[in-house]
């Protein structure tokens, strides 16, 4: 995974200033003759020159998929940009205890600002508490803490966009084919982001009367459960337009089913935004020929946030004198006639 360019434009460009109501006051009400004044820079502005030394403590789950490894390749490459910036970061872990024990480990050395990506959002909800309480502020990503006292600003993806953009892709794709027929491979049912994107989906689909979904097939998140899921769709579908597949990891997997079957008959929609699929939409040899995006570049956003607020400063864009309390990422659809775009970001 490369670092992510000092100047990509999905990173947060900090730098504003402010205009002193006393200098439109005096505009509005003096008999004075006019004086042109400038702009009084108020605001502390977070932006790319050394500023306040600011030292993060980063917690993430394990890293055990391609978009988890990105997350924190993401992390420290971005950390590594800013010579203001020492990152303390931990040892992944999926067991929720041992990471609310890193947690608890980073607020004891008292970092300035906690980043921290939960295995478990409830779970982890008592140790974003504790490090607010302690003064230490908290930049949530993505997987939302139970409680908004928790953290001080959420980052995260879109599930519910991965779907609406995803269904409407295909959408636009078939939308002149009568009784077009699409199947969708999900991801762990028993994740509400699964749910989210599935709902997407089929609210997109909502608006394409002549398309229908006729299969869906949770599977893992894994290259072994693409495969295995996609052959039993494949044997169970014989005949269909277009298919949905909620990851790219359990893309490859998918890929290699729908290669041993000899299959050419439908488009594919992928989702996260793998290397993998970039370079196979672009080389467009396969039925893969676009990928939803859930940007892993979240967590170099994340740090630029957390080192905000270890400065006490805002970002660019917004006049507020403070960062959002939570934003949104937006789920670009890549297809061949952009992917030269967003392949740096993509991840391995």
């Amino acid at each position: 995974m490369p670092e992510i360019p000092a100047t990509s434009r999905r990173g947060l460009l900090f730098g504003t200033a402010a205009i002193s109501a006393g200098a439109l006051l005096t505009a509005c009400t003096s008999n004075e003759p006019k004086t042109e004044k400038q702009p009084a820079d108020n605001a502390p502005v977070a932006d790319d020159k050394p500023g306040k030394a600011v030292t993060i403590g980063f917690a993430g789950p394990q890293a055990d998929h391609g978009w988890l490894n990105a997350i924190n390749v993401n992390a420290k490459s971005r950390a590594e940009k800013y010579p203001d910036v020492t990152l303390e970061i931990t040892e992944g872990s999926n067991d929720t205890a041992a990471q609310i024990g890193q947690v608890q480990t980073l607020i004891n050395k008292k970092v300035d600002v906690l980043v921290i990506l939960p295995a478990d959002g409830k779970a982890l909800t008592q140790v974003g508490l504790q490090a607010m309480k302690a003064g230490i502020p908290v930049v949530n990503l993505d997987r939302i803490f139970a409680s908004p006292q928790a953290y001080r600003c959420w980052i995260g993806g879109d599930n519910y966009g991965m779907g609406l953009n995803a269904g409407n892709y295909i959408g636009e794709q078939l939308k002149d084919k009568p009784n077009a027929r699409v199947i969708e491979l999900a991801g762990l049912d028993n994740l509400e982001l699964t749910k989210q994107r599935t709902q997407g989906f089929d609210d997109a689909l909502k608006n394409y009367p002549n398309i229908r979904k006729v299969a869906r097939q949770a599977a893992d998140f894994t290259v072994e459960s693409g495969q295995a899921k996609m052959a039993q769709l494949l044997q169970a579908q014989s005949q269909f337009d277009a298919l949905w597949n909620h990851d790219d990891d359990q893309g490859v997997g998918a890929l290699r089913a729908i290669a041993q079957a000899g299959r050419k008959d439908f488009l594919m929609v992928g989702g996260a935004g793998a290397r993998s699929a970039m370079e196979a939409i672009k080389a467009d040899d396969s039925v893969l020929k676009a990928t939803v995006l859930y940007p892993p570049t979240m967590a170099a956003s994340a740090i630029d946030l957390a080192r905000a607020l270890g400065q006490g400063k805002g970002v660019s864009g917004m006049a507020e004198l403070e960062i959002p309390a939570s934003l949104t990422l937006y789920s670009a659809v890549v297809t061949k006639d952009n992917v030269d775009e967003y392949l740096p970001t993509g991840f391995n």
